[in-house]
């Protein structure tokens, strides 16, 4: 990520701005942050994350929706992330929005621009929002995912998953590890 040498914003002055952006922004304690370009992989595995998302909606008839790559999370007023996936559950957002207020589910893809970020300070920004009962990051190297969930007395549990599903309860959704990579190279 590269930071935008300006002063700061807040979340209400950054959004406006980065909808005129032809390049993706994050806001980081007022800063904006330009998104480092993506690897094929990258993009890969979060067609793929789409994909389970949607499969596993419609399985669990869950009254919840998928967003990929297009919304932001704002954390507080200076703070605004704009993760790879998210999932949010009740009534649907106007195709216009730019932010989605209660995310329950959010996904980040790993990339080794975006490691530290990704594992340490959207971790403790994500669980900020109330909403947020799962942040799950998948490591396409690794073939991994980190499945934080938040628990009681601002507990985060944290487990690694290589193999089999992923439970997220709520909203009652269960995606399998396998479905979001390719399969291996032979």
């Amino acid at each position: 990520m590269v930071a935008l040498r300006k002063e700061r914003m807040t979340v209400n002055e950054f959004l406006p701005w980065a909808k005129q952006q032809p390049e993706c922004w994050e806001l980081f304690d007022g800063v904006p942050m330009a998104m480092s370009p993506e690897r094929v992989v990258h993009g890969d595995t979060k067609y793929r994350a789409a994909r389970a998302f949607d499969a596993a909606i419609a399985k669990a008839r869950v009254p919840c929706r998928f967003v990929l790559d297009s919304a932001a999370v704002r954390i507080d007023a200076r703070n605004s992330y704009q993760p790879d996936l998210l999932v949010y559950c009740g009534d649907a957002i106007s195709g216009d929005a730019v932010e989605v207020p209660n995310p329950v589910v959010v996904v980040e893809v790993l990339s080794p621009g975006n490691a530290i970020t990704d594992l340490r300070d959207k971790l403790q920004g994500y669980f900020r929002v109330p909403s947020i009962t799962h942040y799950l990051v998948i490591d396409p190297d690794k073939r991994l995912v980190i499945h934080h969930t938040r628990g009681h007395d601002d507990v985060i549990g944290t487990r690694i998953i290589t193999t089999g599903p992923v439970t997220l309860d709520p909203p009652g959704l269960a995606v399998s590890v396998a479905d979001f990579f390719a399969p291996p190279s032979t």
